[in-house]
């Protein structure tokens, strides 16, 4: 059986779909696994027009030259006729719940033309709970027998990181920094924590400008620190001395910073929204998305070390959780199923 994998989010600045291409790719080439990365660095991801001709034209047309058995379509998108089975990863439904401010041919791309061809998938997986009850919500043609939940797995440098202890103030929120990722509350709950600085590390939107201007008007800039993307080795070395990771975020299909910052044993706060509270499983303070005196107090908490202890008690299940190990396995079970 060799599976053809979707891997052209990998091309360039790779953000969590890429993280996630990377690491399945490599799990289940270590299960032994015949699989083929498909990816063309000529073609910009981030360009809808270089997107739609990747996923339309030269996605099937490679996986069919590669001879697979199976097309792996692990960035939420697929092509109308691939000529083969196809499984598709839906990370989140994010393109009809909080996309309104997108172009409305890419919202129709990616929300409801991409839905209209999951019920044609041989099988759909979904990346949390909360994902795949969305989906079946807004797609009943589908299936629910061919609709499987398997998270996505975290690299192995998060779950060996050793922590310095944190250093009692900085704030970590990784990811890009745009409205559904809410960065704004925390900028507010730095208001009432004088001792704290936030570092935002991630792709930067428009959306970051506003955040900045948020945080003048309230006298904090000076304890804001937006990075834009940095090297894996800065992120983990942030990991390392942050005090506490925050996950504000309204909207989520998984979550990749708590389930990061669980595995690398930090304190987390992550809001009440959404796949965050599935993915943090108890083992993360939660707060309301847009009460800032909320994060204010939970991330006060956790900057005074009341979290530390059982941050490092709850990695080791993290670990069974989120491991690639783990992701892989499912994947491949749903893989033989098709190839029967």
């Amino acid at each position: 059986m060799k599976v053809a994998l979707d891997a052209q989010l990998t091309v360039g600045t790779a953000t969590g779909i890429g993280e996630y291409v990377r690491g399945l790719a490599g799990a289940l080439k270590k299960r032994g696994l015949d699989v083929v990365e498909l990816r063309e660095p000529q073609l910009d991801p981030w360009r809808f027009d270089r997107r739609f001709i990747w996923d339309q034209l030269v996605l099937p047309r490679r996986a069919r030259a590669a001879r697979a058995q199976i097309l792996h379509c692990a960035a939420g998108t697929m092509p109308r006729n691939a000529g083969m089975p196809v499984v598709v990863t839906v990370h989140d439904l994010a393109w009809h719940a909080v996309q309104s401010h997108a172009p409305a041919y890419a919202r129709y791309y990616f929300g409801d033309f991409s839905l209209r061809r999951y019920p044609r998938a041989a099988y759909v997986v979904a990346d949390s709970k909360f994902s795949r009850d969305e989906l079946l919500s807004l797609c009943p043609k589908l299936d629910p027998q061919r609709v499987d939940v398997v998270y996505p797995g975290v690299a192995s440098e998060f779950f060996t990181l050793t922590r310095a202890g944190g250093d009692g103030r900085t704030i970590l929120a990784v990811g890009t920094v745009e409205r559904r990722k809410n960065l704004e509350v925390l900028v507010r709950a730095l208001a009432d924590l004088a001792d704290a600085r936030l570092v935002a590390v991630g792709p930067q939107t428009p959306y970051a400008r506003e955040c900045a201007e948020l945080a003048a008007r309230l006298n904090v800039e000076s304890r804001l620190e937006m990075r834009g993307y940095v090297s894996r080795a800065e992120l983990l070395a942030l990991y390392q001395r942050c005090a506490v990771a925050a996950v504000p975020s309204r909207y989520e299909g998984f979550g990749y910073a708590a389930a990061q910052a669980l595995c690398a044993g930090v304190p987390c706060v992550v809001s009440e929204r959404s796949s965050l509270p599935e993915v943090a499983a108890g083992d993360a303070r939660v707060a309301a998305a847009d009460d800032p005196k909320a994060w204010a107090a939970a991330l006060g908490a956790a900057l005074n070390g009341n979290d530390d202890e059982r941050a490092a008690r709850v990695r080791a299940a993290a670990f069974t959780r989120f491991s690639w190990e783990s992701s892989a396995a499912r994947m491949e079970r749903i893989y033989t199923l098709i190839n029967r």
